[in-house]
């Protein structure tokens, strides 16, 4: 399975991870990456950075130590009806955007409580990537998730950390099972994030490699395999946003 690149990591700046942006570029250029992603949590994390963080990417340079590097975001959703919680001026100088679910922003609720809150972000035109959406603790409808990312262009994320812990890996499991069995019956896409929070996980995938190739994926369904095609979903969600 080709993979290059990596677009859900963290540095020091989301607060509860431990690395530089240089530390992170460096290790994902030496993991085999040709582009990293980095994709800080927004202040509704305790540690998060101000929103003001996001405005000034510009300094950033993109083709830094020989890998092309993206400046991200991963959203909070807040409510069930898939807000998120970074203001729209913000979100116009990023260059893709994360919505996930995480319990210390929104209490998780029912399956059509999640469901609807994923649903609704998918709606955001920023938001390009699902954040695993198969977490145990935020139960969802993947049938109807799979359908309306195909509806929307959104990626759902096959997320490596959601595998690396004991406490949620049995569950995670069986939800990526059932996830990626949705996706393949609406053909959609998926991709591979590491959710690196330190240096040495950048760009490491191979327990989400594990459970694509467990569920026989079809490997031209995982936007990993080319920088180009997943600008494909990045340029699309950008044409919706209201000039």
């Amino acid at each position: 399975m080709k993979d290059v690149l990596d677009v859900h990591t963290h540095t020091i700046a989301s607060g509860h991870a431990y690395s530089t942006i240089r530390e992170m570029i460096t290790a994902a250029k030496n993991s085999g990456m040709e582009l990293i992603g980095i994709s800080e949590h927004t202040g509704g994390i305790a540690g998060g950075p101000d929103d003001f963080y996001f405005v000034n990417f510009k300094v950033i340079r993109r083709d830094a130590y020989d890998i092309k590097v993206a400046m991200g975001v991963e959203l909070n959703i807040i409510d069930y009806s898939g807000s998120t919680d970074l203001p729209g001026q913000f979100l116009k100088r990023i260059d893709y955007a994360i919505a996930s679910l995480h319990s210390p922003c929104i209490a998780p609720g029912s399956v059509a409580e999640n469901t609807s809150a994923i649903i609704g972000a998918m709606r955001n035109p920023h938001v390009v990537i699902i954040g695993h959406p198969d977490r145990p603790d935020f139960p969802v409808d993947f049938d109807a998730i799979a359908k309306a990312a195909k509806e929307n262009h959104v990626l759902l994320e096959v997320n490596n950390s959601s595998f690396a812990y004991d406490k949620w890996r049995e569950i995670s499991s069986a939800n990526a099972k059932i996830m990626l069995t949705a996706c393949q019956k609406y053909g959609v896409s998926v991709i591979m994030g590491s959710d690196a929070h330190i240096d040495f996980d950048a760009g490491n995938h191979e327990l989400a490699k594990k459970i694509l190739r467990e569920n026989n994926f079809p490997e031209e369904l995982v936007v990993n395999d080319s920088i180009e095609h997943f600008f494909e979903f990045v340029n699309y969600r950008k044409s919706l946003v209201p000039v």
